[in-house]
């Protein structure tokens, strides 16, 4: 008998919480729609039965009845829920957003490898495309001989390496599979999830087509990637004489193809996260959306949305730079020699044109000529530090700091330290002749200046999607927190079956 009133207090505990109508209120207007109180007595019937196994607990009848209780009108509303229930949701869930932010950082690790596969100029030791036979490294010695006569049959070994042996190739031809290994990882653990985050219903409409998205462009950043490795493998895709290396055209399109990818990624999962935390308190997630709405903001807003587009401009420079090996040369700053600039003609020499009237002179010398790409690098990033520290003291003004969230604020702090920290190694690359250590960390630098630029836009962004979610919440509390209680039976539930 006592076990009994206990569990008529356990099944009244629950059902004070959720509203309840009658059959004839049931038909007409419910503050918490019918099928949200079937999903409650369900989830108590699932916790009863779980219970029943143990000792024949009178709740197992009591819930039983409940459920037999329910009216027409209920089980009518509850078979057009589940008739909607294929329909994509309103939020995405929360192990998406988590999902997209690890890929995003897995993103980060293979642009640092990637730099420095090509620091160790060992970019060319593959010879061939072989996206599902090349995942295995050669097995045999007569495997690794055939690869390695592959390599020597390349320009790279005949004017570079011809005194390379088999076990200094091995060191490079592991650089490069572990490069594509990586790459090929990205592909299968950002596309299976997508499928079965679509599949499933996990994500908006919007966020499938980005996953989507995003994924063709993971499958065309490996055709760049061959596409560009392809460059340095024929003798007729660079000048008689030069130094054999991949074409600085197509280097720039794979690190530009990448660095989209990652923004992409880090947007996307951040957008999801964000979403979750505003719907935590809604009455706060307003007054948010509110500061951000301050006209005041609006030239910080666009400054910051320029700043990541110069931090962008100037990594592709920066791509040309690596491409020509052009931080090899004035190896001082911030002069160039005996001046702040080469003379005029070595700047734009004809030697670099291909028409005979010069009418290229001035877009070949900019984009092929060593000494000009890396005078128009070190202007933008000379612009692009200044654009940092006149943004970080402008945000610090009167008007600006006091509508300025905090969380902004934090953003472009960092921001600035990233840009000291990036100029710092871009000068110490350059004084000590593009060490591979420095160099790879000032490329590290690169991407992570503009996940500081995006982070700090993104905070000043005010999605529509998840401002129209927060004004429902607002305008529907009730059915907020029926969806709350309701949550809450299921895991209790859940946890009871599992014990």
């Amino acid at each position: 008998m006592a076990f009994f009133q206990l569990g008529l207090r356990r099944a009244a505990a629950h059902l004070a919480r959720v509203p309840v109508a009658c059959a004839p209120c049931l038909r007409q207007q419910l503050p918490v729609p019918p099928a949200r109180v079937l999903h409650v007595v369900r989830a108590a019937r699932s916790y009863a039965s779980a219970t029943a196994t143990e000792s024949k607990s009178p709740i197992a009848s009591l819930s039983s009845n409940i459920a037999k209780s329910a009216t027409p009108a209920t089980q009518a509303a509850s078979s057009q829920t589940s008739g909607k229930s294929s329909a994509f949701p309103k939020t995405n869930a929360k192990v998406v957003g988590y999902w997209l932010i690890g890929s995003a950082v897995s993103v980060f690790g293979i642009v640092v490898w990637g730099g420095l596969t090509r620091l160790t100029e060992s970019g060319l030791s593959i010879t061939e495309w072989r996206p599902v036979t090349g995942s295995l490294p050669p097995m045999s010695a007569e495997d690794w001989q055939s690869e390695f006569d592959k390599y020597r049959a390349s320009p790279e070994f005949k004017l570079l390496n011809p005194h390379m042996d088999l076990a200094e190739f091995k060191k490079i031809y592991f650089m490069e599979w572990a490069h594509r290994l990586w790459g090929r990882f990205i592909g299968i653990s950002f596309v299976l999830p997508t499928i079965y985050f679509i599949a499933r219903r996990k994500v908006t409409p919007r966020m499938g087509a980005n996953l989507v998205g995003i994924s063709a462009l993971i499958g065309f950043q490996g055709f760049i990637g061959w596409w560009m490795v392809k460059s340095g493998l024929k003798d007729d895709l660079f000048a008689p004489g030069s130094h054999p290396r991949v074409s600085q055209y197509r280097l720039t399109a794979h690190l530009a193809t990448a660095f989209v990818c990652y923004a992409w990624m880090f947007l996307s999962g951040l957008s999801v996260l964000r979403t979750h935390h505003l719907l935590r308190d809604p009455e706060a997630a307003a007054k948010a959306f509110a500061a951000l709405k301050s006209p005041t903001l609006n030239t910080l807003r666009r400054s910051i949305t320029g700043l990541t587009a110069l931090v962008f401009i100037t990594v592709l420079s920066g791509a040309l730079v690596a491409g020509l090996d052009a931080g090899l040369i004035y190896n001082e700053f911030p002069k160039m020699g005996n001046g702040y600039a080469p003379p005029k003609s070595e700047l734009f020499d004809k030697f670099y044109c291909r028409k005979e009237d010069g009418s290229d002179l001035w877009w070949r010398n900019m984009l092929e000529n060593p000494s000009l790409v890396q005078l128009d690098h070190r202007i933008l990033a000379t612009t692009t530090f200044t654009a940092v520290v006149t943004l970080f003291f402008y945000s610090r003004t009167g008007r600006i700091k006091a509508a300025m969230p905090r969380d902004v604020r934090k953003s472009v702090t960092g921001l600035l330290h990233l840009a000291l920290m990036q100029v710092t190694l871009g000068i110490t690359t350059l004084w000590y002749m593009v060490p591979i250590s420095l160099a790879a960390a000032h490329q590290a630098g690169a991407l992570a200046l503009l996940t500081g630029a995006l982070l700090a836009g993104h905070r000043l962004r005010i999605p529509k999607a998840t401002q129209a979610l927060v004004q429902k919440a607002l305008q529907n509390p009730s059915r907020i927190q029926g969806e709350a209680v309701s949550s809450k039976l299921l895991k209790k539930a859940a946890e009871k079956t599992g014990a």
